[in-house]
């Protein structure tokens, strides 16, 4: 046993050492510059959580529940630029593109019916964030993000079961990794949204078709979240 501890304390002291080990680092004062560009491709989710009510059509006595059953990753790109403020802070404004969709199941409680719909989404979105970086070790930077996110929602379509406001605003937090190249710097980064609006239109004057108001009626409101894995190239 006591050989056995031996060894691993070897390894375990062997492994910090190259952990402390210091290679050459890439790019080593690009951290010093005020301001830094760069653009962004990206997926992310798109999700609604829908408040049901229980509401009970008068007429047809139908008690309809929707959910968001399934998920389908959409496409993002945008363009980045951040100031730094001073060695550990930086504020960034990334105005994107998010191309994606929400699929919204009904279901009937009384008879079992079901229906979907798809939404569609085409956002345009300028978030505004505070990035808290770590010290840089090698040619590695983690850093945390957090800030806010307006978005506008350009096609947004009448005459649906459910119709959704265009504007929201997201609170945002994430977290990613500067990595240090020869000739750019690659930037993981990982963050979560969490819409702030009831973005659920209940005024239905556009619809013709009056057998689709009970899906509004069901409900009581909707918030949107999205989460969003996006590479940075500066």
């Amino acid at each position: 046993m006591k050989r056995i501890l031996a060894v691993l304390l070897c390894l375990l002291s062997a492994y910090g050492m190259m952990a402390q080990e210091r290679k050459l680092q890439h790019r080593p004062y690009i951290d010093q510059r005020r301001f830094h560009y760069g653009f962004l491709f990206g997926v992310h989710m798109q999700d609604l959580e829908l408040k049901n009510n229980g509401y009970v059509d008068p007429e047809t006595g139908e008690q309809w529940y929707a959910d968001v059953d399934n998920y389908s990753p959409g496409f993002s790109v945008g363009v980045l630029g951040e100031m730094r403020l001073n060695t550990y802070l930086s504020l960034r404004l990334v105005p994107t593109l998010h191309f994606g969709q929400k699929h919204v199941s009904f279901h009937e409680q009384k008879t079992g019916q079901d229906s979907t719909q798809n939404i569609k989404s085409t956002y345009i979105s300028v978030p505004l964030d505070l990035k808290f970086a770590a010290p840089r070790y090698n040619n590695f930077r983690p850093y945390f993000i957090a800030g806010v996110n307006p978005m506008v929602d350009l096609t947004t379509k009448k005459q649906k079961a459910l119709l959704m406001k265009p504007f929201d605003c997201y609170i945002e937090v994430g977290m990613g990794c500067d990595i240090y190249l020869p000739f750019f710097k690659l930037i993981p980064e990982l963050k979560f949204c969490f819409g702030l609006a009831d973005i659920l239109q209940k005024n239905r004057n556009d619809l013709i078709d009056n057998s689709l108001r009970k899906f509004t009626n069901s409900l009581d409101g909707a918030s949107s979240k999205m989460i969003v894995l996006t590479l940075y190239f500066e």
